[in-house]
């Protein structure tokens, strides 16, 4: 027993000299600001992503604040900073107005990720920056009415939150095809900070009520294209895939890519909502890269989709095959 007991005091002190103790892991703090999930489908599961991998069973310490208004985003980052956070993460519901914010993260040493949304101000103010390309995805629905609606194309575009990187990005190439002549926007209306499915609706009623002849719905979410739907329906006219009028969303909620299947809407532009695995796997490899990281989206229509891409890329609940959503 002695010997015994003596072995185990010599291995012992062996493993302290030679540092070959277990350590126990570092916990990572991480602030991280966005916008709520009530917005949108989209961002639902984005929060959701976002809880899940910035868990303690994944090794983090992570706070995340919900909040559609610009000051109140602010306001939760400063406070993370002064937590002393390791990576402050933020998904700003508007593009401007963040420099003291972010140069009070440099000055504490706190790393800068930007998600979703980018942010007006100079590059060296954050180390990467996750988004999906929103001009991008504005080129892609563009690039689908010109090809698909003959003219002449009048256009109902429903922006969201205006000012956000989504909006400016989403409407840029739909501003830019009608300054060419290619298009027309007979109305534009916005579904608000929360880019709301009844807010959208009343868009439509508002222009069927003004007596404007369109035949595109470019609505810049899946919830703003359904509200606009249903005030379509209500005044009787006809849409999709048979119908006058072209319907297109964004976001790749699974109930809208059934729509588009069952051709009760036209088209669907993908936005992936899923990126913290992919910050994540930057944070712990330490290998952040610097700039501005573009995920690849793709837009569906009624002769390109199938199941395997609603399974695949699809997001939030599936209501199954041949199940519309009004």
């Amino acid at each position: 027993m002695k010997r015994l007991s003596l072995l185990l005091v010599v291995m012992l002190v062996l493993s302290t000299v030679c540092g070959l103790a277990i350590a126990a892991p570092k916990t990572i703090k991480v602030g991280i600001v966005n916008l709520p999930p009530e917005e949108s489908g989209y961002r639902q599961a984005n929060v959701e992503d976002m809880n899940q991998v910035f868990s303690k069973a994944n090794g983090y310490d992570a706070k995340q604040t919900n909040t559609a208004d610009n000051s109140e985003q602010m306001a939760a980052a400063m406070g993370y900073i002064r937590d002393g956070v390791d990576y402050l993460l933020i998904s700003a519901a508007n593009a401007s107005g963040w420099d003291d914010v972010l140069l009070a993260a440099k000055r504490a040493g706190v790393t800068v990720i930007l998600f979703d949304r980018l942010i007006d101000t100079d590059p060296s103010n954050y180390q990467a920056a996750l988004v999906s390309d929103m001009y991008y995805e504005g080129q892609l629905a563009t690039d689908w009415v010109l090809a698909n609606v003959q003219a002449p194309r009048n256009v109902i575009l429903i922006r969201g939150q205006l000012g956000s990187a989504a909006e400016v990005g989403r409407s840029a190439p739909l501003l830019k095809a009608e300054a060419e002549g290619k298009l027309n926007i007979v109305w534009d209306g916005t579904g608000g900070d929360t880019w709301s499915l009844e807010e959208a609706r009343r868009v439509v009623e508002a222009a069927i009520a003004a007596g404007k002849d369109f035949n595109v719905i470019y609505a810049q979410n899946d919830g703003m294209a359904q509200g606009a739907c249903q005030a379509l329906e209500a005044a009787g006219i006809r849409f999709g895939k048979n119908g006058k009028v072209k319907i297109i969303g964004f976001d790749f909620n699974r109930f809208a890519l059934r729509n588009v299947q069952a051709g009760y809407w036209d088209a669907d532009v993908q936005c992936n909502p899923r990126m913290a695995t992919q910050i994540d796997q930057w944070i712990k490899s330490g290998n952040i890269p610097k700039g501005i990281v573009y995920q690849k989206e793709i837009i569906l229509d009624t002769k390109t989709i199938t199941d395997d891409h609603i399974a695949k890329y699809g997001i939030n609940p599936d209501p199954g095959r041949g199940v519309i959503t009004r």
